[in-house]
């Protein structure tokens, strides 16, 4: 039975593919210094290659985009908060 298989963090990943775009080494000695395999190399490079377009693409829009749905989140809580102690305030009033 084989062992169990070796999961790379996102910032490993990034970092043996900048190193195989910078082209200094070939694949092969990469796959022997971060021992991984040559056909991993190409995916992570590959991937790096098409997807640096959406790094730029959308940066900024991508933080303030999570910020206002944050903030939608909040206000829409509010809101339910809100209503829920009116409901108590009218309910309240009636057994007074």
């Amino acid at each position: 039975m084989a062992g169990k298989r070796k999961q790379h963090t996102a910032a490993f990943k990034a970092q043996v593919a900048l190193a195989a775009l910078k082209g200094d080494r070939t694949v092969n000695e990469l796959a022997s210094q971060f021992s991984v395999h040559p056909t991993l190399i190409h995916a992570w490079k590959k991937q790096l290659w098409t997807g640096a377009e959406a790094v730029f693409a959308g940066g900024a829009k991508a933080a303030t985009t999570e910020g206002e749905a944050a903030q939608a989140e909040l206000y829409e809580q509010i809101g339910r908060l809100k209503m829920e102690l009116d409901y108590v305030k009218k309910k309240a009033a009636l057994f007074r």
